[in-house]
């Protein structure tokens, strides 16, 4: 195929100054490298050193058609169609929420806890793309995780991201508002549930309002721990003895979530605050 007369440098270039009001410096020199090694193959080096080669017809139009996604807002995770998480790599879809790095806190207070167990019975509620499910069972030794969504499309993505990631999960559509009575029980119980109230959405910018799932995202502003409640009460009936509540939380309920769980009888209840210094996770044992 003809050369496009550009090269590397100056699609770079093109690439920064057409964004120059999405993003700030930091933000579009990440976005910048993801976009260059996604797309190109080309590293951090490659534009440090300002490479001249050539970059052909079809790579300026595919660069055109990410830097027009990004304009409407439309998240990078869902523009390559993948986005990192605990060292794994994760499909992504509207049907499911972009993994986020509070997420991998969660999941490494679970680690740090349990690393020594053996044999561990995982459920994950309100898996979405599988990054906790799977995650977990890559960490942990010896552990059989369950992964719950309600969403069939969303399932569908994290059975991929299973395979992808060779491990197994065993993945049931279940609606954990109104779970069927089974005959199943769990060591731990992880959830990040839908937490974000309907008056909060003026605060969301709009690359989440616009194309995130918001089934997986937003509670009635009445109702706000609707399904801590139903999840803490799955819980009562489906750990065994010791076993653990590990969520992640909205970072303004963290007191009503703990008061919840203390008066539902759980024990060693305790907020945990992220990287951000904000209330983020409560796990506590039964």
């Amino acid at each position: 195929m003809k050369t496009f007369n550009e090269t590397v440098r100056s699609a770079a270039i093109y690439f920064k100054e057409e964004l120059v009001n999405q993003f700030d410096s930091s933000e579009l020199e990440l976005t910048l490298q993801i976009v260059f090694a996604h797309y190109f193959s080309l590293e951090k080096a490659d534009l440090i050193l300002n490479k001249e080669d050539s970059f052909l017809q079809s790579d300026f139009d595919k660069l055109k058609d990410v830097i027009v996604d990004l304009k409407k807002a439309k998240p990078l995770a869902q523009i390559i169609g993948e986005w990192e998480f605990f060292d794994l790599t994760f499909k992504v879809t509207e049907s499911t929420l972009i993994p986020r790095p509070e997420t991998e806190e969660l999941v490494q207070l679970i680690i740090d806890d349990n690393n020594n167990q053996k044999e561990l019975s995982i459920l994950d509620i309100g898996t979405g793309s599988g990054c906790i499910a799977i995650s977990l069972k890559k960490n942990i030794p010896n552990t059989n995780v369950t992964a719950y969504d309600i969403s069939g499309d969303a399932l569908a993505v994290a059975s991929e991201n299973a395979n992808n990631n060779n491990v197994t999960i065993n993945f049931k559509e279940v609606d954990i508002l109104n779970p069927v009575k089974q005959h199943v029980h769990f060591d731990i119980i992880v959830s990040n549930p839908p937490y974000i109230t309907e008056k909060e959405k003026s605060l969301m910018h709009s690359n989440v309002l616009n194309f995130e799932p918001h089934l997986a995202l937003f509670v009635e502003n009445e109702t706000p721990l609707v399904f801590y409640i139903s999840i803490a009460n799955f819980a009562l009936e489906h750990l065994n003895i010791g076993g653990k509540i590990y969520f992640e939380i909205n970072e303004y309920y963290g007191a009503e979530v703990k008061e919840m769980l203390q008066a539902k009888g759980f024990k060693n209840v305790n907020i945990v605050k992220d990287i951000n210094d904000k209330d983020r996770m409560v796990n506590c044992t039964i």
